[in-house]
């Protein structure tokens, strides 16, 4: 006969205090009050002791040699430090749209046998240990089907929250068209994966000379981004990163950081490859709160690269695939205030504004739409993102039914938590002083009215988008910035920490302002590559992205855009 651990008068007065009152010492009502706790824990102690419940729908997939191996790679194997963990995972009967290409996967999706790192120490977690995942995201189940060979987890920033990449405890990942510097975050590791083989194009093409190490790259990454972090990565790193529509892709087995603003998606070399592997991803499954009744069942998902093939092909049969003629009938949209931003660096500006100016010669409709409430974008996102974030961070589940990794056990929030992330990734703590400063100064009214200006901003878009069939903004508003001097792991500072904060958050200042407004309105945005512009303090140079955002639902419009926009030339130089 089990034993229910029973609580105290001491336990009531506590519990009556932490709600803001006292009950009468001694009272009947305090005497009730301990009745009823005592009844409470009794069922609190029969659900713990209920025996773990594994979905069997998350089981992970049989691969090919059966046991799932994997290995850290060394510096010389990992010269960007863009993998987390290497291995190679695919079905042996699996044959689909995806045989014969690699992925990787950010380190914050289940990938079942391998470590969920989340960019974070270990000291974070549950008895000081990145947790073996005992599921397959379903997103991972998806690829697998469809015959892909998942080449093993990306190294992500510091529980993915930052916009840049020098924040991750494994230390900085470099770009790979510039070691040294960032190529965006938190999807760091996809970004500089995806890149190593247009760098290796360059060099075999003899537009670049440099011969310093990259590692192994692959063909496509899964991203994830709750305000940019597929975008900004891509951006940085000359690749396309598509954020979807909310809820087109479930987010079952992904570490959340707040279902608001939740998003997965395909980082790849090509347009196409984009279409191709969303159509894999997408779909309604059946356990993620994130999607609605617009959400399409898998089986009604667009064949988005078939669709956009024929498109072309229509078009080439009339003769109008061509360089004067290839966006005829398209509506592009240049977002004024996407253009004034605080931080945009103007050779960034110009790129960008020339990038979308081609339109005009091919053919597309092109002009200046406004949106004004673009500019409180960014402060609606953080008031009514932040102040449930603290709840991911610490384990808590959401209020509406989903999946829950309790795999995944955060140690409780504490001096340790401060001591391991203020001086790695200070946005990590800056997000709980956040989120307790609104509660404690404000109270729970700014984040109810900042909850209705999403609805207003989201309706601002959807006029806008009436008239044109994307919008355009730049996407980063700098190229990839100098990774600052203390984030380097050296033998005098092993940890890579920066004495002064500021010298982490001020290369990240403004570089999510045209981004994060998406993922509070649920639009889908992708950012293309469109240009160079100079890196600061060095002859090199790096990529610059143009951010093309869409109606929901219609990422196919996205996808015609880009490619048209191919058809003009090459990219833009600053």
């Amino acid at each position: 006969m089990s034993i229910v651990s029973l609580s105290t008068v001491e336990d009531v007065r506590a519990i009556a205090g932490a709600n803001g009152f006292t009950i009468t010492p001694g009272s009947v009502d305090e005497t009730a009050f301990l009745l009823f706790a005592n009844a409470f824990d009794a069922t609190c102690e029969e659900v713990i002791k209920l025996p773990e419940y594994e979905d069997p729908r998350l089981r992970p997939v049989t691969v090919e040699g059966g046991e799932r191996k994997f290995h850290q790679p060394d510096a010389k194997e990992n010269p960007l430090n863009a993998w987390a963990q290497k291995t190679v995972l695919k079905t042996a009967t699996a044959k689909g749209p995806l045989s014969g290409r690699t992925i990787a996967v950010k380190d914050n999706v289940s990938l079942g046998g391998l470590p969920l790192g989340l960019g974070c120490s270990p000291s974070l977690l549950k008895d000081g240990k990145h947790p073996i995942s005992p599921i397959d995201a379903i997103v991972v189940q998806r690829l697998l089907a469809a015959g892909a060979t998942i080449k093993g987890t990306a190294t992500c920033e510091n529980l993915s929250m930052f916009a840049v990449s020098y924040t991750s405890h494994s230390g900085v990942v470099h770009n790979a068209w510039l070691p040294g510097y960032a190529t965006g975050g938190s999807s760091s590791g996809c970004g500089a994966l995806v890149s190593i083989a247009d760098v290796e194009e360059a060099r075999h093409s003899g537009r670049d000379s440099r011969d310093y190490p990259l590692g192994e790259g692959v063909d496509m990454a899964v991203g994830g981004d709750q305000g940019g972090s597929i975008r900004l990565p891509a951006a940085y790193s000359g690749i396309y990163g598509l954020m979807p529509t909310h809820g087109l892709i479930p987010y079952t087995g992904i570490a959340a950081l707040n279902p608001l603003i939740d998003h997965t998606g395909p980082m790849t070399r090509t347009v196409e490859d984009a279409a191709l592997m969303l159509r894999v991803m997408a779909g309604y499954d059946g356990i993620d709160p994130r999607m609605t009744p617009e959400s399409p069942m898998p089986d009604k998902v667009p064949n988005y690269l078939e669709d956009l093939q024929a498109w072309m092909a229509e078009r080439e049969r009339k003769g109008e695939w061509t360089a004067k003629s290839a966006a005829k009938g398209l509506r592009i949209g240049i977002l004024k205030e996407g253009f004034e931003i605080v931080g945009l660096d103007p050779a960034v500006s110009k790129v960008v504004k020339t990038a979308a100016e081609r339109f005009r010669s091919l053919g597309a409709e092109v002009k200046e739409v406004s949106v004004p409430l673009h500019k409180h974008g960014a402060a609606i996102w953080t008031t009514a993102a932040r102040p449930m974030m603290p709840n991911s961070i610490s384990g808590n589940p959401p209020d509406l039914l989903s999946h829950t990794m309790p795999h995944l056990q955060p140690n409780p929030i504490g001096q340790t938590y401060y001591d391991t992330l203020v001086h790695r990734n200070p946005a990590a703590v800056n997000i709980l002083m956040n989120a307790a400063h609104m509660q404690r100064k404000y109270g729970p009214a700014l984040a109810r009215k900042a909850h209705m200006h999403v609805w207003e901003l989201r309706a601002a878009y959807d006029k806008a988008l009436e008239e044109v069939d994307v919008l355009i903004t730049p996407c980063n508003n700098t190229v990839g910035p100098k990774h600052p001097a203390g984030t380097a792991k050296t033998g005098e500072n092993p940890e890579g920490f920066s004495e002064r904060i500021m010298d982490l958050f001020e290369p990240a200042i403004g570089n999510t302002l045209n981004t994060c407004s998406f993922n509070v309105t649920g639009h889908p945005a992708m950012s293309m590559p469109v240009g160079w512009g100079k890196a600061e303090g060095s002859d090199g140079r790096l990529p610059v992205g143009m951010q093309l955002i869409g109606k929901g639902w219609d990422e196919a419009s996205i996808f015609k855009v880009a490619k048209a926009w191919e058809v003009g030339g090459s990219w833009v130089d600053s």
